[in-house]
């Protein structure tokens, strides 16, 4: 993840158009941090083998810029470690996730265990926090289980709160990843898929960072986003405006 910095302020200066050339690498440095994401989920949970094939693609990212590069080498080497060590004991072992992470279930829960989204009115902004925005349980490997109250949600403008982790630059930021709690990402707990909004300034319009608690207003959009065949995403929203949260 980018080094946060200390500064914070309102959806603010224009940038200097992209061409079709730098379009690209910043999509390829958007799917790079979102994929670092998925990829410090499954490693964190000891699901080396699951982790490894994106740290290497990671490493393809990273192959001119040795300060991104050399850390996420160290985890390759570290998942390497472990898989070999599963394998002089059970072969079926290395390829599979550890014990000790938690298996999400492959469809939503039903009844009292879950609330589903009442329909949105035409105009109507849905306040919401993240962690009821993503009610449900995901299958972050297969996918393909969203909830059809909340794809209805789609297109809709929406009100979130919670902290920004840049996906691009430290600086002039267009595109962060908005999540419930920073404190447990950074004691290395990253959020699950559905409880993380990936959050996109206008064309021309960049914000700086804040490490407080933030409001963010925009359309929001409901999809399974896949990088080489990984999901990356699945709520996205397109930013109006971004304020210091009230205390």
């Amino acid at each position: 993840m980018q080094k946060l910095v200390l500064s914070i302020a309102f959806l603010a200066a224009a940038l200097p158009a992209f061409t079709f050339a730098e379009e690209k690498a910043a999509a390829a440095d958007t799917n790079a941090a979102a994929l670092e994401v998925r990829a410090d989920q499954h490693f964190l949970g000891g699901e080396w083998a699951a982790a490894l094939p994106m740290y290497k693609k990671l490493a393809e990212f990273a192959k001119n810029d040795p300060a991104k590069l050399g850390p996420i080498e160290e985890r390759i080497r570290v998942c390497e470690k472990n898989i070999a060590k599963l394998a002089k004991v059970s072969p079926s072992a290395a390829a599979a996730p550890s014990a000790s992470a938690v298996v999400v279930p492959s469809v939503p829960p039903t009844g009292e265990q879950r609330k589903p989204h009442p329909a949105p009115r035409d105009g109507e902004t849905l306040d919401i926090t993240i962690k009821q925005l993503g009610n449900f349980d995901f299958d972050q490997e297969k996918g393909g289980n969203i909830p059809d109250d909340v794809k209805r949600l789609s297109g809709h403008p929406v009100k979130l709160r919670g902290f920004m982790i840049p996906m691009d630059q430290a600086d002039n930021i267009t595109k962060f990843a908005l999540v419930p709690d920073l404190f447990a990402c950074c004691f290395g707990q990253p959020p699950q898929i559905q409880h993380m909004v990936v959050a996109s300034c206008p064309p021309g319009k960049a914000v700086g960072y804040s490490p407080d608690e933030i409001v963010v207003e925009g359309k929001l959009n409901v999809e399974e986003k896949k990088d080489d065949g990984y999901i990356i995403s699945i709520f996205e929203v397109t930013v109006t405006s971004v304020k210091a949260a009230p205390k």
